[in-house]
């Protein structure tokens, strides 16, 4: 089953250069999945009732062409795979002209709410989705494991506030970029924005908790690691290029 939405890129979505950001290109994606979740019957609406949840560990994205500011854009998602207790979705996205200007992997695992754990995707589940196995939108679709670089060159404190969180009132997984950004050095923090980028997502990140963003740069990448006050503990970790 393939899910469609269109959005158009508005002033609150955009950089100073007019250009969509990374954070609300996150935003439409997960949005559009939210409906396919919806349409399935396991999205945020069924909670109550199936006790059941959704949660992301993963994204790949590629932007070819930065969309900007009263683009229209058509966000396509479908889940290719279920294994276990993993989910795999990609996301295609293009513009009026018809132009893929950016695509996405992600991976996901199903929880259950009560028990606080994550579960085997059970079959009548599977079935609901519709998986679509022969599209991918990258040739190798495994999201590589990312490892905290060992130096790091900049570090800043970052406090989680209210417009911050989601429904679980932990840190929403498309304001880990807006961290990062703070984090970044200005020369790149304030030019385009960067078309590569992979999270992984280690450990939820809380309402009121006082966190660590670690810049570092290695082998032509840019990374931002978010962790824990005493630095033990790792949240996120972020590549960009």
């Amino acid at each position: 089953m393939f899910v469609e939405n269109k959005f158009i890129v508005g002033l609150s979505d955009i950089n100073q250069l007019k250009e969509l950001t990374n954070t609300f290109l996150l935003r439409f994606m997960e949005d559009v999945a939210g409906i396919h979740s919806e349409i399935a019957g396991f999205g945020i609406t069924d909670i109550d009732k199936t006790r059941k949840s959704w949660i992301l560990l993963s994204w790949k994205v590629e932007v070819k062409k930065r969309p900007l500011i009263c683009d229209t854009l058509n966000v396509k998602t479908w889940s290719w795979c279920i294994d276990k207790f993993y989910a795999y979705r990609d996301f295609e996205i293009t513009n009026q002209y018809n132009e893929i200007v950016a695509i996405a992997t992600s991976k996901w695992v199903f929880i259950d709410i009560d028990k606080g754990k994550l579960i085997k995707v059970p079959d009548e589940v599977t079935e609901k989705y519709k998986l679509e196995p022969n599209f991918k939108v990258f040739e190798n679709n495994n999201v590589e494991k990312l490892v905290e670089p060992k130096n790091c060159i900049n570090k800043i404190n970052y406090k989680i506030t209210r417009n911050l969180i989601d429904i679980n009132k932990h840190l929403h997984n498309i304001y880990y970029l807006d961290i990062a950004k703070e984090t970044l050095p200005e020369e790149i923090a304030f030019s385009n924005e960067l078309n590569n980028f992979e999270v992984m997502y280690k450990k939820e990140t809380k309402l009121g908790e006082n966190v660590k963003a670690l810049y570092s740069k290695e082998n032509g990448y840019h990374y931002v690691t978010i962790k824990n006050e005493d630095e033990n503990i790792i949240h996120a970790i972020m590549r960009f290029k």
